[in-house]
């Protein structure tokens, strides 16, 4: 078996808006010509400031429903890779709409904001994800632990990792210098490969689909003994080095 760094099995649009908002740490505010940062440091979590509602058209509601003044604003939040790689940055979402007074009893902790659309961009590509199905999304499970899982694999299962290029295919290892992991969501781990000019990122999806982040360390045994059936060397990897069962789990607070 060989895994061409496909695209199967990925997150959504609407899914990946949902799990930046539901794990952002900081965020920025622009309102009324002002940028303001936001951060957990400030209080709550970033996202915990704002309470979206759909806007009193989508709502179908009449300006008579509107309350209190209504100022453009924007929330600008930007994914940025937990591990030291080549471009940190792997996504960037705006949620833009309209600050109001609106619901205050509702919301009386922060602001409310009536949604006007988000905006996901990833690389070179630019998605509008509405409310509905941004609402509807379920937020990644192994979001709020990803960050120490990447860290344990690199730091104490480094070895893991160039085994999972027998995974991919031989021309993307051409003049590769280094692989690190760069992201892992409940359907799979991608690893950015670095050259000496440039980087190419691959995905390797999970047998199964993961439902909490201890299951983690099942899904990646699955995919070195699938890699250990592979033939093809990396000067990356030691062919003599066979990992334990228990190799990889991930650490939880």
């Amino acid at each position: 078996m060989r895994i061409l760094g496909g695209a199967d099995q990925q997150p959504t649009s609407a899914e990946r808006v949902r799990t930046i908002l539901a794990t952002a740490h900081s965020m920025t505010m622009v309102a009324d010509g002002h940028r303001a940062e936001v951060s957990r440091g400030n209080g709550p979590g970033a996202t915990q400031h704002i309470h979206l509602h759909p806007s009193p058209m989508d709502a179908g509601l009449t300006g008579a429903a509107r309350v209190g003044e209504r100022v453009p604003a924007t929330l600008e939040f930007t994914d940025v890779s937990p591990l030291p790689v080549r471009d940190r940055v792997r996504s960037r979402v705006t949620v833009m709409g309209w600050l109001t007074s609106r619901d205050k009893g509702a919301s009386p902790a922060g602001d409310c904001m009536e949604f006007a659309t988000a905006v996901l961009e990833r690389g070179t590509s630019e998605v509008s994800v509405g409310l509905d199905d941004l609402m509807a999304a379920p937020a990644d499970p192994v979001a709020g632990y990803e960050a120490d899982i990447l860290t344990h694999l690199v730091e104490e299962h480094s070895h893991c990792v160039p085994l999972l290029l027998r995974l991919v295919e031989p021309r993307y290892l051409q003049l590769m210098e280094r692989v690190v992991p760069l992201a892992i969501d409940r359907y799979g781990i991608d690893l950015r490969l670095e050259y000496p000019f440039g980087h190419h990122d691959v995905r390797l999806p999970f047998h199964k689909t993961l439902n909490d982040p201890d299951q983690f360390g099942v899904q990646l045994q699955a995919l070195l003994t699938t890699a250990r059936r592979c033939s093809h060397g990396s000067r990356l990897l030691d062919d003599a080095w066979e990992p334990d069962e228990n190799t990889v789990s991930p650490r939880r607070s």
